[in-house]
């Protein structure tokens, strides 16, 4: 029987060309589509979740309350690690992880800057990270080791053996390799191409135990089936235990980390996981319409299929068989579309991931791939051709011999519900594209309260400090540079906070964090701060202005300073006199609201060098001056430098690409939908083509057949777009609350919106009723 149905199905989509046609390539897009969701869907489902112990491994995490708000983070003291291994007997190992950024790694003839960390010799046993050379027990078994991945061997000794080799870190200490690990894979939050002992930080860098400082990330591996909840009790007073300090703790789940970051309250709401949803429904969507699309066009041709259904049932047919028959077509079709949308997604992988930033890929070898992606198909044939097959199967065998069937033209027919649905999801993704632009857009044209352009920064590192002075006297007195300074952190990014600042009138019961930012002389002028009051730090004019402070607008609010200048702020006991004022600068997320930050003189440690080139003078000339100067003073060390325009607009990286998938998976919809639509305009023309024969020989006119035609698919699209922008401006609202700073939603959105859907609808069905309207009256009636 299987046999017999496959044979009908294949006849009769061979014998309607047209309508295979149509039906595959809006299944083919709509199932392109949902695949290329679900690669990335997988991909962020296994992020950090390959880690053969990664079920009993915790990130500890601290909680505590910040004027009246209960915030999270993920950085904690680096005595904490030790104490919860000691003290509570569930925590099996530990490792702690602190980012150490771009590192200087050296050999006799190169220099190499490389993603580093510092880790405790137990990292390799907790991480599932396969070392390609070395034992996981023993490659951190002197504190001068380190372990380099695969690519970072090749690009400091080629061909050569690099495991025992002895290389230069941070251009003073020598290290052996004794670990060669393979890189990371991409489903990893993970970013580092070596990792070096917790002992040699302590030589590097002053290990203090003071749990006041949270600076680093801390790993635990508990016991197996330890209830979580429990031990979070007995932890969270760890840190109360040992300090001063308010701060509660709890241990939070790695394979958890990616996906629930995002806290509110004190407790995990959301993070990457609403993307992850979102893009899900798109997926959902575009498969529905494409399964509503195969319905509609399906349905559309019952008149032609109720003959064959009354005969195949008066010939003793049960409705059960005809059924299968209908199911057997949609299932063949699908089948065809699923293997055309493996292909097309083979082909579109290179530019989608290229979109992402990721390097998905079609797992062939993968038997659970070939498992999911037949359901998949099989699933898609079923939902499309459910309804088709219930709907041709019920027809009455005496009626349409007859003739009395007729299709059905009521108010709410199941075909004009279908159509509606359609462009609902389609009419929902165009206007979430614009308002997800339009947010992007506003945060881009953000006053940044700095300048970044002909701004360049470099790593800074102690390795530089003593040739310094003669590296920046030599680049200002080039015409190429402008001015250049020391910061800790590039313009755009903020890399420390702290709530232990104190000043005259402050409450002590109060905890309010203030981003902490340190520059020498010449900071305003070459960041192109705006001073509000006073004057910039000046070292080389004030010996006193090491301990100078600069507060920007919204610390002066805070701190509640009528006159600021002079005032004295105290962090970690030092006082530091207050000597000007800034305009509020963008120093993290543009899409954050303005925080308060203190910029501190040059006793505090500098993480970047800052240089602005001189207005005129060619980029190119500029950078190649910078460049000389700067080997002539570090020989031995990359130049490497970003441009602050470019790091500004990294920022929006994310939400570009949010937007160009929303934008992408739109056009897909309207694709489908219009597919669909030009086949029930076809249809619906060539119903009533002796209707439109009589009301031409009446002395109606092309344009108002036309507008008879398209009238009723017109009809269907106003009420999608009643619909469907309610639902718009719920969803882009909700989204728009992740933002402090972002947009109001407008009117003129969904006018923007109704207009394109409107216009594509129409242009869509007399592009395919033109014809049928032009066509001589005499050859439309010539057969009455």
């Amino acid at each position: 029987m299987l046999k017999n149905y496959f044979k009908i199905a294949l006849r009769n989509l061979s014998r309607n060309k047209s309508f295979t046609f149509l039906n595959v390539t809006g299944l083919v897009v709509g199932m392109a589509g949902a695949m290329l969701i679900g690669l990335w869907i997988m991909r962020e489902m296994s992020v950090d979740r390959f880690h053969e112990k990664g079920e009993q491994i915790y990130q500890a995490w601290n909680r505590s309350t910040f004027d009246g708000e209960l915030w999270c983070w993920n950085t904690t003291p680096k005595p904490m690690a030790p104490v919860l291994y000691s003290d509570y007997p569930e925590v099996i190992n530990y490792t702690r992880y602190s980012d150490a950024g771009k590192f200087l790694f050296s050999t006799e003839d190169k220099n190499l800057n490389q993603e580093t960390a510092f880790v405790d010799s137990t990292f390799f046993q907790m991480f599932s990270f396969p070392l390609i050379a070395g034992d996981v027990k023993q490659v951190f078994a002197t504190p001068n080791s380190v372990v380099i991945s695969e690519s970072m061997a090749t690009r400091l000794f080629g061909e050569q053996e690099a495991l025992g080799q002895v290389i230069t870190a941070d251009g003073r200490f020598p290290v052996t390799i004794t670990g060669i690990m393979k890189d990371l894979p991409g489903n990893t939050r993970f970013e580092f191409d070596a990792l070096l002992t917790w002992s040699l930080m302590g030589q590097i860098y002053e290990l203090d135990d003071y749990w006041g400082n949270n600076s680093i990330k801390t790993y635990v591996q508990l016991e197996e089936n330890v209830d979580i909840t429990a031990l979070n009790e007995k932890v969270k007073t760890i840190t109360q235990e040992h300090s001063d300090e308010d701060t509660e703790v709890f241990l939070y789940p790695l394979e958890e980390l990616h996906l629930y970051s995002v806290f509110e309250n004190g407790v995990p709401v959301g993070g990457r996981i609403d993307n992850v949803k979102m893009f899900g429904l798109i997926g959902i969507f575009i498969l529905l319409i494409a399964c509503i699309n195969f319905m509609n066009l399906s349905t559309s041709r019952s008149e032609k299929r109720a003959k064959e259904v009354g005969i195949r049932k008066l010939s003793g047919a049960r409705r059960e068989m005809l059924i299968g028959q209908f199911m057997m077509e949609s299932i063949v079709l699908t089948v065809i579309s699923g293997l055309l949308a493996i292909m097309l997604v083979q082909l579109l992988l290179p530019f989608f991931n290229n979109i992402i930033n990721l390097e998905l890929s079609i797992p062939f070898r993968n038997l659970w791939f070939w498992l999911i992606f037949s359901g998949f198909i099989v699933f898609t044939g079923l939902l499309a051709g459910s309804y088709p097959a219930l709907f041709l199967s019920s027809f009455q065998p005496i009626k349409v011999l007859k003739g009395a069937f007729k299709n059905s033209r009521s108010l709410l027919a199941p075909r004009k519900v279908l159509v509606i649905v359609q462009f609902t999801f389609a009419i929902v993704l165009i206007a979430s594209t614009i308002i997800v632009k339009q947010q992007i857009e506003h945060a881009q044209k953000r006053d940044k309260g700095y300048d970044g352009s002909q701004l360049i920064y470099l790593s800074y590192g102690e390795q530089m400090e003593k040739a310094f002075p003669a590296f920046r006297a030599e680049l200002t007195k080039n015409d190429a540079v402008h001015s250049t300074t020391r910061t800790l952190s590039p313009v755009t990014e903020g890399w420390s906070n702290s709530w232990g600042l104190s000043w005259e009138g402050k409450d002590p019961e109060s905890k309010i964090v203030i981003d902490i930012y340190s520059a020498d002389q010449d900071a305003i002028s070459t960041l192109g701060l705006e001073l509000v009051q006073g004057r910039e730090i000046d070292i080389s004019t004030y010996a006193t202005d090491s301990l100078a402070m600069v507060l920007n607008e919204e610390a002066v609010k805070v701190m509640g300073f009528e006159d600021p200048i002079g005032q004295v702020v105290y962090d970690n006991d030092e006082a530091w006199h207050v000597v000007g004022v800034v305009k509020n600068f963008v120093n993290g997320s543009p899409f954050s609201k303005d925080r308060p930050m203190v910029i501190e003189g040059p006793k505090r440690w500098m993480g970047v060098v800052h240089i602005k080139l001189t207005e005129g003078v060619p980029v190119k000339e500029s950078l190649a001056t910078v460049e000389k100067v700067f080997t002539t003073h570090y020989p031995n060390i990359p130049f490497e430098y970003e441009f602050i325009d470019e790091s500004f607009a990294a920022k929006f990286a994310s939400q570009k690409r949010i937007a160009t998938l929303t934008s992408i998976f739109s056009t897909l919809a309207i694709i489908i939908s219009c597919l669909g639509l030009f086949g029930l305009s076809a249809y619906a023309a060539e119903q009533r083509r002796k209707e439109i024969g009589v009301r031409k020989v009446l002395g109606a006119s092309v344009t108002r057949i036309l507008v008879l035609l398209s009238g009723d698919f017109v009809k269907l699209v106003f009420v999608s777009i009643a619909i469907s922008i309610p639902i718009s401006w719920y969803l882009m609202h909700k989204w728009l609350l992740n933002f402090d700073y972002r947009i109001s939603i407008s009117v003129a959105v969904f006018i923007l919106t109704a207009i394109v859907a409107l216009s594509i609808a129409i242009l869509t069905v007399i592009s395919q009723t033109y014809k049928t309207a032009n066509i001589n009256p005499v050859n439309s009636l010539k057969d009455e």
